[in-house]
């Protein structure tokens, strides 16, 4: 079996948005550690936007188009993420249209297999880079 190379959102902090554990067809798995630049108090709570960077990083992956933008997020934090957790997201492809739009869910899991965030991703390829300009 042939490993799939990502052709997507190459530039990504692997420190801040996450390091890609594996991509397969029309899923990935991307990982993160909550480090103390993500924490916003005294009880080591990471602010979410790391958590829904990875899970949204996760979706692209699993599209692993170039030209893949995100349209539209619904998402559900289910349990708090501290420091030093080490966090799992496991996006697939749920629905493809004849266009470009793609639904993905992804998953996040901490370390002790708790789920901590679920998401539905719509996202859109599109048929240039979305900054692209036409000449």
């Amino acid at each position: 079996m042939n490993k799939i190379l990502q052709n997507t959102h190459l530039l990504t902090s692997k420190k801040l948005v996450g390091d890609v554990v594996s991509i397969k067809n029309d899923a990935a798995t991307v990982s993160l550690k909550i480090t103390k630049e993500m924490v916003v108090d005294q009880y080591n709570l990471a602010h979410g936007s790391f958590v829904f960077g990875l899970a949204d990083y996760a979706a692209m992956v699993a599209i692993n188009e170039p030209t893949v933008v995100l349209g539209k997020a619904e998402v559900k934090y289910l349990k708090p993420v501290v420091l030093d957790d080490v966090l799992t997201a496991e996006a697939t492809i749920t629905n493809k249209t004849n266009g470009k739009k793609i639904e993905v869910t992804v998953i996040v899991s901490n370390s002790e297999n708790n789920v901590v965030f679920e998401g539905n991703f719509i996202c859109f390829v599109l048929e240039k880079h979305i900054l692209e300009t036409s000449k």
